[in-house]
């Protein structure tokens, strides 16, 4: 009895064991989750953003006006803003779920930075355009320079030629000093595996950080002092090279780093040493990019003030020679036409701003159309030089085949 006992225990206890519970149905099935729209504004976000902007907007008039001694527009827009976003994410709590909420308002913090980003550039460009506008209409600008004009002169007399043409000729010697030792360098970093590399990359990457005035000084003190030379246009093309320097080695690596892998490969599989897979594949497919690096280089050279200052000095006269006499560059003019008290003299400082302002702004336009360009695509005139190039391979073919018949 005892043992019957113990075995139908034993039965109950493996069947609970084994058996499985089935969880009870639900009385309603959940509803299915509604897909959320990304990036697509409905009629009621439109309510939702301008119901907050006005009560953000009357809000702070009253507690400008009635309420709270509060004074200044920059203050006004400060707390206007902050109640706006709050206004916002309570109207939008209302109907959203939090990671919604916190969406919009980030969203809108980033909106709010690129309106602030945008309005300051254009503030600053039409700033500069407003008050250089009467010097810049007139045409003696361009084609005179400073040395028979005097401070009390009018507008109609003087230019910035000698700044024009001493930027030009400072820029295109330092192009020639560091489009090749840039290039070697990124080369240098990205194609080969020595030990250095992390040496050089560490100096280039100090380099970037490096300030103006330093540059200028060490030039300064190893080419006029310690050398002898005088102050000239070519030794501020030198102090505009160390400025230039890391901008072309970082961008051009960049872009020697998109340069796909199986291209080397197939080089190398047909016998063909590195020097010539680098010189013959690697900088052709990458060079778009590498033109973009040197344009984003003569940008940041452009623009330089203290290193011409030191090493270069100030003159009014057109100095084509860059080895002797100082020579002018547009940033160097207009720090000494703003620095004068003369109205006449800073609104040419203000046109001479503008001119360097759209000479820049060109610039990086250009390297943004460049950049576009995949690496390895070709443009049109490229595909078509490549047809014929390989219309004459074909007949050489054909000749030497014809011939060994």
């Amino acid at each position: 009895m005892t043992d019957t006992s113990k075995q139908i225990n034993d039965e109950a206890r493996l069947r609970s064991l084994t058996s499985t519970t089935v969880p009870p149905r639900l009385a309603q099935p959940a509803a299915p989750q509604v897909r959320r729209s990304i990036g697509r504004i409905s009629g009621r976000d439109v309510v939702v953003l301008l119901g907050s902007g006005l009560t953000a907007l009357a809000t702070t008039e009253l507690l400008f006006g009635r309420l709270a001694p509060f004074r200044g527009r920059l203050g006004f827009v400060v707390v206007a803003f902050v109640l706006f976003v709050v206004v916002y994410a309570l109207l939008v709590s209302l109907t959203e779920d939090r990671p919604q909420v916190v969406d919009r308002v980030m969203g809108s913090l980033f909106s709010a930075a690129a309106v602030i980003a945008g309005a300051a550039l254009v503030s600053v460009v039409g700033f500069t355009l407003w008050r250089g506008r009467t010097a810049l209409m007139k045409s003696n600008l361009y084609v005179q320079d400073m040395s028979n004009t005097g401070p009390l002169d009018p507008l109609e007399n003087g230019g910035i030629l000698h700044a024009m043409l001493g930027t030009v000729i400072i820029v295109s010697l330092a192009l020639v000093v560091t489009v090749p030792l840039g290039l070697a360098c990124a080369v240098f970093l990205n194609e080969t595996r020595s030990r250095m590399r992390g040496l050089v990359r560490s100096v280039v990457t100090a380099m970037t950080a490096l300030p103006s005035i330093l540059a200028g000084l060490f030039i300064f003190a190893t080419w006029v002092l310690i050398l002898g030379f005088e102050r000239s246009g070519f030794a501020a093309s030198l102090a505009i090279s160390i400025m230039m320097l890391p901008i072309i080695v970082r961008s051009a690596e960049v872009v020697l780093r998109l340069v796909p892998g199986n291209l080397r490969e197939a080089s190398e599989a047909t016998g063909a040493p590195q020097w010539r897979t680098v010189w013959h594949v690697v900088l052709p497919t990458a060079r778009s990019g590498l033109v973009n690096a040197v344009i984003l280089g003569v940008a940041r050279g452009v623009g330089e003030t203290a290193p011409v200052l030191l090493v270069s000095g100030i003159t009014s006269t057109t100095n084509s020679n860059p080895r002797s006499n100082p020579m002018m560059s547009l940033p160097l003019a207009v720090f000494e036409f703003v620095r004068s008290p003369q109205p006449a003299l800073i609104q040419r400082g203000f046109a001479t701003a503008a001119v360097l302002m759209v000479l820049v702004l060109a610039l990086f336009t250009i390297a943004r159309v460049i950049a576009g360009r995949p690496v390895g695509r070709q443009s049109k005139r490229q595909a078509r030089r490549m047809l014929r190039r390989s219309a004459k391979d074909l007949g050489r073919i054909e000749i030497v085949v014809g011939g060994s018949r």
